[in-house]
């Protein structure tokens, strides 16, 4: 086991100078589909650059998906423009789109939180990213614009159904009488299912804020949750499970699998340390942040996971005079992560509860 107690200055609490906003925590929640513009212009490997030019003067756009018999096969933009001019001058014009486009694509999917297009943004320096749908075909296009529209959207909605929706359900810590009262919620986290991908979380969150809890300690929970759901998604051989049990005074929660374990838990900590696979990397996903990201938003994380590691086998030989000794690989047997959050005086759900009702009154 390895315990792994948090300084002030690791802990992502309410006095700190690291809020997370709702803006940031609808970026784990929103998808890219909810967001994308789906009206794209597009053209065709053998327009001319002429027209190209033409398109983006009339649509008042820089750039444009190439799309051949409904397959993505590149993307054109303003720079290409330039470049066939630098190279030939006007009389370039003439030549074909296929002569300039860009055929190395950076690609999200319709499924994808939003959080991981700004990841892309920030590490590729695009002005627009691509979607595609689950067979690959072209569904849409996201700029820095479209994903600040769509989070100002969301916050607009959200505020009146939320209103109602904690008022009911902050009074069960007070109306309950036990000697301690606990909710427990479960999630299991299917195996390379992105598009469900941060769902388990959003419901936590969400949940922890129809109870009375403090907005600030409900987004901590819902990005450690994140990023340790995106884990069960991407390592964990057969997926796994979410355990959080919510208390007055604190929430524990419990991630579990039965993978292959953690080689070196020290090693893993290390930021942008990663055993992700290249098709992973390839749709954005195991940048080796995921448990920098939990550190920071929890009160105590502990770790245990159980490696592979060869074990001594003994078998007999001529009637048990004498015996061989040989080696088998034993299989891990899976990581078990537990994240606590304690809850001050001032943010205990009794007291959120009992303030409720009293406003509400």
């Amino acid at each position: 086991m390895a315990q792994l107690p948090l300084s002030e200055q690791d802990m992502l609490v309410d006095r700190g100078a690291g809020f997370i906003t709702r803006a940031e925590e609808l970026a784990y929640e929103l998808k890219v589909e909810q967001v994308m513009t789906r009206d794209v212009k597009t053209v065709t490997p053998r327009t001319l650059i002429i027209d190209v030019l033409n398109l983006f003067r009339e649509a008042r756009i820089s750039g444009a998906p190439v799309v051949d018999q409904d397959r993505l096969v590149g993307v054109i933009s303003i720079e290409d423009l330039i470049r066939a001019l630098r190279d030939s001058g006007r009389s370039e014009l003439r030549a074909s789109v296929s002569d300039y486009m860009t055929t190395r694509l950076v690609t999200v999917n319709v499924y994808d939180s939003i959080i991981e297009a700004l990841k892309l943004f920030a590490k590729t320096k695009l002005g627009r990213l691509l979607v595609v749908d689950r067979a690959g075909r072209l569904a849409g296009i996201i700029t820095k614009g479209d994903i600040t529209r769509g989070l100002l959207n969301a916050l607009q909605r959200d505020i009146e159904t939320e209103e109602l929706k904690r008022y009911r359900a902050s009074h069960l810590f007070e109306d309950i009488i036990s000697d301690r009262t606990s909710l427990i919620l479960r999630y299991h986290i299917a195996p390379r299912d992105f598009i469900n991908g941060g769902a388990a979380s959003s419901n936590i969150k969400r949940a922890l804020l129809r109870l009375g809890a403090n907005p600030q300690l409900a987004r901590r929970c819902g990005v450690a949750v994140y990023e340790a759901e995106m884990n069960l998604i991407i390592h964990a051989t057969n997926g796994g499970d979410i355990e959080v049990e919510i208390e007055p005074h604190q929430i524990v929660i419990h991630v579990t699998d039965d993978g292959p374990g953690i080689e070196d838990i020290e090693q893993a900590m290390q930021p942008g340390f990663s055993t992700a696979p290249p098709e992973i990397r390839e749709l954005g996903f195991g940048a080796g942040m995921g448990l920098q990201n939990i550190k920071r938003s929890v009160d105590e994380l502990n770790i245990e996971s159980t490696p592979a590691r060869p074990r001594l086998i003994m078998k007999p030989k001529r009637g048990r005079e004498e015996w061989e000794l040989s080696r088998e690989p034993a299989p891990g047997q899976g990581t078990r992560l537990t994240m606590k959050f304690f809850l001050q005086a001032d943010q205990s759900l009794e007291r959120h509860s009992s303030t409720g009702r009293e406003s509400a009154e």
